[in-house]
């Protein structure tokens, strides 16, 4: 029985909790999830957000890191296009050596104009910068010196983890998918449907065929003893986080499971969160050759309180039915 958690930490003002509040939350919750065997917390980074969506996910990851001793993180996504590559680099390296080597990254170009106007950065240059951070990453991590923009250079110190963090890419386009083939590690899709111009890539580069996309459908589970309560306390968490995902993707129409919803029980109806009882969540489970259960507990803004209520019943209900 494997287990993850996702934080981003969207703290709209009906959340009544302060950022600080809810940092610490997520950090006690790190070190309880590494007691209980978990195998990765990921967290994720926008900018700008005006209900405080986490801008820096490395300082985050770093105090994680300092709480757990045998839980891997993810960057998932680490936005290339607003980042100096070079300070990129020196600050996960310091990363990579404060968790011993337990971090990975998947970098993305982004996709949202309010953050491209923030940074100043034209939104027609996210394939370059993309490329010039993972060239630069990689090259940095081998702890050697190397080339960068016409000048020879050498980053200190070396990674903890030989080659430093894997670094995927995400995305949710046929280009994004070649590039992933030919400059990362991997590829994380938005979009299912497109891990197949990545598996044509790989293999034409001569490399062997990576199979199926490792993901698919994607949803959000609470528990809670009583569902229909559970849905009263925290639907309007749910809808918040939906409705701001819908309204950065509705920009551009990309590719993704995030569309904007009139209320709660249109939201319900759709079946993309779900609240269930510990004893529907562990026949759920079982019904799965690979158990493995994942976990948002302050999506949306939930409060810390309703998020141990359900971490709790995960484990005192649900972690025995696997012992």
């Amino acid at each position: 029985m494997h287990f993850g958690l996702h934080f981003d930490f969207r703290n709209p003002e009906f959340a009544q909790t302060s950022t600080a509040d809810r940092y610490a939350a997520a950090l006690d919750m790190a070190q309880w999830a590494d007691g209980l065997g978990c195998t990765t917390i990921t967290v994720a980074e926008h900018h700008g957000s005006a209900d405080g969506y986490l801008p820096s996910p490395v300082p985050m990851l770093a105090a994680m890191a300092a709480r757990t001793t045998t839980v891997r993180f993810t960057i998932a996504a680490l936005i290339a296009s607003f980042h100096d590559p070079l300070r990129l680099a020196e600050d996960l390296i310091v990363l990579d050596n404060l968790s011993r080597g337990r971090v990975d990254l998947v970098v993305a170009a982004g996709y949202v104009r309010e953050e491209f106007a923030l940074f100043d950065v034209p939104m027609k240059e996210r394939p370059r910068r993309v490329t010039e951070v993972v060239s630069t990453l990689k090259a940095a991590f081998a702890g050697e010196p190397f080339d960068y923009r016409g000048r020879r250079v050498h980053l200190t110190p070396a990674p903890f983890r030989p080659g430093g963090p894997s670094i995927s890419l995400g995305g949710s386009s046929e280009a994004a998918a070649r590039r992933a083939a030919r400059i990362a590690d991997g590829f994380v899709p938005t979009d299912p449907r497109v891990w197949e111009f990545y598996r044509d890539e790989v293999q034409r580069l001569g490399r062997p065929d990576p199979g199926s996309s490792p993901t698919g459908a994607t949803g959000t589970v609470a528990l809670a003893k009583d569902p229909e309560q559970g849905w009263r306390e925290l639907g309007p968490y749910f809808l918040h986080h939906t409705n701001a995902y819908g309204a950065w993707q509705a920009q551009d129409d990309i590719a993704s499971p995030y569309r904007s919803v009139p209320d709660v029980d249109t939201l319900r109806s759709a079946g993309r969160f779900r609240v269930l009882t510990p004893d529907q969540y562990v026949e759920e489970l079982k019904a799965k050759p690979v158990p493995f259960a994942h976990f948002h507990p302050l999506c949306g803004g939930i409060p810390a309180e309703l998020a141990w209520s359900s971490l709790r019943l995960f484990e005192h209900e649900v972690l025995p039915a696997f012992a």
